[in-house]
């Protein structure tokens, strides 16, 4: 018999004959990132102190990648909210699907959690001649 519980620090219990398992929020949050980043049209996650935040710690070479990604974890189901940057021209709607999709597939493929909602709420797109202009900032820097 295989039962799920939550435990008060936030993290999935699961236990059977074996023995137990306890995945933390932060693993489900980092493998929804993971899966967001990896979608055809996302150009980044989060918001925009979030992104500064991200460049400071990829500068350091300490990349978050649950960054943009919230997480609420119960025994066992999942709700996810992303939030992403688009590449221009693509289509959002698409983008956003796609999104949900990955999200949830990975989510129950690696977690084994059913993902009972994922929004995706897309904060900014990005034009190709925004990443020139940071590329030159840097260099001038």
């Amino acid at each position: 018999m295989t039962t799920a519980t939550t435990a008060s620090s936030g993290t999935t219990m699961s236990t059977s004959g074996g023995g137990r398992t306890v995945i933390n929020d932060s693993v489900v949050a980092k493998v929804a990132g993971i899966a967001a980043r990896e979608v055809p049209g996302v150009h980044a996650l989060g918001g925009g102190a979030a992104r500064v935040m991200g460049a400071i710690r990829d500068a350091m070479s300490s990349t978050d990648l649950s960054q943009g990604i919230s997480v609420e974890v119960g025994e066992t189901q999942v709700a996810v909210d992303v939030t992403i940057v688009a590449e221009y021209p693509v289509p959002l709607q698409d983008v956003a699907s796609r999104v949900r999709s990955a999200v949830t597939t990975a989510i129950e493929t690696l977690v084994g959690m059913d993902v009972t909602e994922v929004n995706v709420t897309v904060n900014d797109v990005n034009l190709p001649s925004d990443d020139s202009d940071s590329a030159a900032e840097s260099r001038v820097l």
